[in-house]
């Protein structure tokens, strides 16, 4: 779009497609923490003698990552509560993405190593 529009007509259809996305994103946010809290609490399971498994510490800081999201998100949305420190994207979006990759690595035995 920003390169077959002028300044001009570029802002203006980017905000028209902003307001669609400001409606829709956080909602699915809030479905999206609210479904992982409850497959935390099915798959979590017990906590051994040992302590916390790997699956349960790499599955612990992915639940607080998202936590942080939703938290956010929610206050945004509903409370109009701008984010108090991280105000661009960017902050967010990594978190998504290291949430992404820890997701990868949960099934790893990190004891073994």
């Amino acid at each position: 779009m920003q390169q077959s529009l002028d300044a001009n007509e570029y802002k203006k259809a980017r905000e028209a497609i902003m307001m669609h996305v400001r409606k829709v994103v956080p909602y699915a946010l809030m479905v999206a923490v609210a479904s992982g809290l409850f497959l935390f609490s099915q798959v979590f399971g017990e906590i051994s003698q040992e302590g916390l498994s790997s699956f349960q510490m790499v599955l612990s800081v992915k639940a607080f990552l998202g936590l942080w999201l939703g938290f956010r998100g929610i206050n945004q949305k509903l409370f109009g509560i701008n984010p108090w420190v991280f105000k661009s994207h960017l902050f967010p979006f990594i978190l998504v993405v290291i949430i992404i990759l820890l997701s990868q690595f949960m099934f790893l035995d990190f004891t073994s190593f």
